[in-house]
Order: structure tokens, then C-alpha cells, then sequence
């Protein structure tokens, strides 16, 4: 934000040292995919792109992209989108070097690292993926939380997975009738639906 008063211009507002991998934008990165309806590799430029405001590290904006490549394969019906959103990312990287690094060494090496639900932005990814694997709504949203640390992004981040697989009706109803801000959350998505047309 100080920067951005500074008038720095926004896409270039975010730390781009290694240690500014937080899940900030791999949190709030969702509605892009939701209202996307251009090409793959568009939503993979655009998620990496509203990285840059606060997470400007290529690591950074690679998960923000494999997320949301996994979110329109969960509402395609792929029948397992988060491999195909691995293998899309992949090609995409092909010409770019420094992506297939950042791939193979950190994001999506061949062993995965064991999920802890903390703020670094790949754990994150992988500890949504990881929480994923639950039966309901209810219960990916609890296999996140019990992850501990940075559980309410975990959550989040797995939980807007669970939205996609399972539809507002598969969230407890005592959940969203408790939602502090329902009014407020309805008049957003319906104001993204509206806009999507």
C-alpha cells in the first residue's frame, strides 16, 4: 500500500524476493476464475498478473495460476482437474526456463512435500490439495483447518474447491446462515454474476 501511494504502478507494488511467498494471492485469486472465459493460457496470464500487486515472486504467481487452472477444470468436470491443471502448466512453461525451475524444484516436484497449512504460499497449495481429498463440503474445510498454523487460508484456499465441487448447497446450512456478512457476500456474487452475464 505504500508503495502504491508512492504511485509505483500497481503490477509492480508486490516484494519479488523469496521470502514474499505468502498465500495472499493465491487466496483471493478464485473469482478470476469463476468469471474467466477466455483461453487457458489468458487465465494463467491474468492470475499471475493480479499476483503482482502484493506477491511479486514467480513462485508466487505460478501457484496463483495452477490454482485456477485447477478451479476451471473442477468446473468443467474434469475428472481429475488438478493432474490436468498440472500437465497444462507444464506445457505453458515449456518456452520459459525460469518457470520449469520454479515447477521442478518448488512447486510441483516429483516427491510433493508433506502438507503443514502454513502461510507459504506452496504449502498452502499443497495443503488445500491435501484437504481436498475429503468426501463434503464440511469435511475438506475441517481437514484444512486441522492442519493448524495458517488454517483460516488453507480453508479458504480448499474451500473454494469444495464450493466448486459440491455447490452452495453441499455448505452446512448452519454454516452460511451463520456467515458473518452474508448480505454483503450476496450482494458481491451477485454483482460478479451479473457481470459475467
Amino acid at each position: 500500500i505504500a508503495r502504491f501511494r508512492e504511485n509505483t504502478p500497481a503490477a509492480q507494488c508486490g516484494p519479488t524476493h523469496e521470502r514474499a511467498n505468502g498465500n495472499g494471492a493465491l487466496m483471493r485469486v478464485l473469482p478470476l476464475a469463476l468469471w474467466h472465459e477466455g483461453s487457458d493460457e489468458e487465465l494463467v496470464a491474468l492470475a499471475m498478473r493480479q499476483s503482482l500487486v502484493t506477491h511479486g515472486h514467480l513462485r508466487s504467481q505460478l501457484c496463483c495460476a495452477l490454482y485456477c487452472l485447477w478451479a476451471r477444470g473442477e468446473l468443467a468436470g474434469e475428472p481429475d482437474p488438478r493432474e490436468r491443471a498440472r500437465t497444462q502448466l507444464r506445457a505453458m512453461a515449456q518456452p520459459h526456463a525460469d518457470w520449469l525451475y520454479e515447477l521442478d524444484a518448488y512447486i510441483d516436484p516429483v516427491e510433493p512435500p508433506t502438507p503443514g497449512g502454513t502461510g507459504y504460499v506452496v504449502d498452502c497449495l499443497h495443503s488445500a490439495h491435501f484437504a481436498c481429498a475429503g468426501s463434503t463440503y464440511a469435511e475438506i474445510v475441517h481437514r484444512a483447518i486441522r492442519l493448524g498454523h495458517d488454517s483460516d487460508t488453507t480453508a479458504c484456499v480448499a474451500g473454494g474447491i469444495a464450493g466448486l465441487r459440491h455447490g452452495v448447497d453441499g455448505i452446512p446450512d448452519r454454516w452460511r446462515q451463520e456467515m458473518a456478512g452474508r448480505e454483503e457476500a450476496r450482494s458481491l456474487i451477485e454483482g460478479l454474476v451479473a457481470a459475467r452475464g
